[in-house]
């Protein structure tokens, strides 16, 4: 009988369950959309009860296109979007507040509280983080705030929080009837609270954020069984074994395990991440020091990483808020009937800007317009910013880690697009390498999990599964490249100093 291992994916738009063969290939797949909750300005939400009703659903849905059974499977691995934050009574299941999605910018006023004491690094020798508003802390602050009750019941003991890997998990090893409240060291270093050398919640920054440390989940490696699926679900007695935040499950799914490796990862958002193994390298350009991954009981290996908000909501903007295109693919045909951006620049300071800049006074700008601009010259705009912020991300990694990085491997959903791919070469100056499988996200929750149950034997076996689909190699002459990008650092200086008091 073959066997089999099943990710669940848990991302910022979708869910997804993609049933993984041991070469590492896709057997069937299942997804489902949750909705954007956008209740103010700024704000972004998600209903956890959704997601998870969502996962169920997808499960179901992988298992029968490949018409498996939970006999089939030999391990659970778990995915997610990062520094989403829920919030939930440990006794009924039910979340007190929706998820606070990653993206979300509310709590800059509790950021700058926090920073008035110490800056935005304060915390940052400690936890590789500076205060911003993406990370889960000052989400679950938020939370304990403002939601009646909520403080009292955390204090009390009755409240969990986890970001949805926690969610996930807690529900599926059986929730209010014996749920698993854990999470991994790559989850774990996105709250702000764990401490980077010894792996565990730091007691001073809780209380200095008003967190009851009976809130958190404990902290676990990224490949370990951490319990069994509940006899309620599909998957009963299943392990659950893999946990990894999605970039450094897709780091992990490129099978980046060396010291020197780095990918970059184009979804809702664009994250790119540099492994820089066993040693803690705290950034002097904008990064962020973060857990790359912890296998087991072996040493953890770190990572620099560069976050970049918004890159493939650029194009949901475009096509949902502005109805310019009525499918994301169409962005792609728009950019190709025009020869260049026709001197036009978009920054998608959204949510403020991310990696290497850290400006949450930031908001989007369109720059350069004429009268010659047509929505093709935007449309093509809005490609090329997604390759201008990962040349900065890239330039940031490269001054860390003092050595020139001479290839980037791909992945995520926008790189199925060509002709922003070879803008990505060009406009770094190195090739651009797209893996056969670009499923990465749930191929390293996949992988985390099976070599916890033997699946996999050691990571020369992962390293074994990856091959190359496509390459790109820059051809834009220097003088252009240059040009190119002082222009956009120029259209990004525009973005800045938009919000005072006053403007949200």
């Amino acid at each position: 009988m073959s066997q089999y291992v099943i990710a669940i994916d848990q991302g910022t738009t979708s869910s997804r369950a993609i049933v993984f063969d041991h070469d590492g290939n896709i057997v069937s797949t299942g997804q489902l959309e949750h909705e954007q909750i956008f209740p103010k300005a700024g704000w972004v939400e998600h209903n956890a009860a959704e997601i998870w009703n969502n996962t169920r659903e997808v499960i179901g849905t992988a298992l029968a296109q490949a018409n498996l059974t939970r006999h089939d499977i030999v391990g659970v691995g778990i995915t997610n979007q990062r520094e989403t934050a829920v919030v939930w009574d440990k006794n009924t299941g039910v979340p007190v507040y929706n998820a606070i999605v990653w993206q979300d910018t509310r709590t800059q006023s509790i950021v700058d509280e926090l920073a008035a004491d110490g800056g935005v690094e304060r915390f940052k020798a400690k936890v590789g983080l500076p205060l911003a508003t993406y990370f889960s802390g000052t989400k679950i602050k938020w939370i304990l705030d403002n939601v009646e009750g909520a403080r009292a019941k955390a204090e009390a003991g009755d409240l969990l929080f986890g970001n949805t890997d926690s969610w996930v998990t807690w529900n599926l090893t059986g929730g209010t009837d014996g749920g698993v409240h854990i999470t991994d060291v790559t989850n774990a270093s996105r709250t702000m609270f764990m401490d980077l050398e010894t792996l565990q919640w730091d007691d001073e920054i809780l209380g200095i954020f008003g967190v009851p440390k009976s809130m958190m989940p404990a902290i676990k490696s990224s490949s370990e069984v951490y319990g069994h699926v509940h006899s309620s679900q599909l998957l009963r007695e299943v392990p659950v074994a893999g946990i990894l935040g999605d970039q450094q499950a897709a780091t992990f799914g490129q099978a980046a395990f060396q010291t020197g490796e780095a990918k970059n990862t184009y979804g809702t958002g664009c994250f790119l991440i540099f492994n820089t193994g066993e040693e803690i390298v705290h950034s002097k350009n904008g990064l962020l020091t973060t857990l790359g991954y912890k296998l087991g009981d072996a040493a953890p290996h770190y990572a620099l990483e560069g976050s970049i908000a918004v890159t493939g909501s650029l194009i949901q903007w475009l096509r949902d808020n502005i109805g310019m295109i009525k499918s994301a693919p169409e962005v792609q045909e728009l950019a190709a009937s025009v020869e260049d951006n026709g001197g036009v620049y978009i920054v998608p300071a959204f949510s403020g800007l991310f990696a290497p800049y850290w400006r949450p006074d930031a908001r989007g700008a369109i720059v350069g317009l004429t009268r010659f601009v047509n929505k093709g010259h935007i449309a093509r705009a809005a490609l090329e910013a997604t390759a201008f912020q990962t040349r900065e991300v890239l330039d940031a990694v490269n001054a860390d880690s003092g050595v020139d990085l001479t290839e980037l491997k791909v992945d995520g959903g926008m790189v199925a697009n060509d002709a922003l791919m070879q803008f990505q070469a060009d406009i770094l100056g190195v090739p651009v390498i797209r893996p056969k499988v670009t499923e990465t996200t749930a191929l390293g929750a996949a992988y985390a999990a099976g070599l916890a149950v033997g699946f996999w034997k050691d990571l020369g076996e992962l390293s074994a599964n990856w091959s190359e689909d496509k390459r790109w190699e820059p051809n834009m002459d220097p003088a252009e490249r240059d040009r190119q990008m002082r222009l956009w650092k120029k259209a990004v200086t525009k973005s800045m100093d938009w919000v005072d008091d006053d403007v949200k």
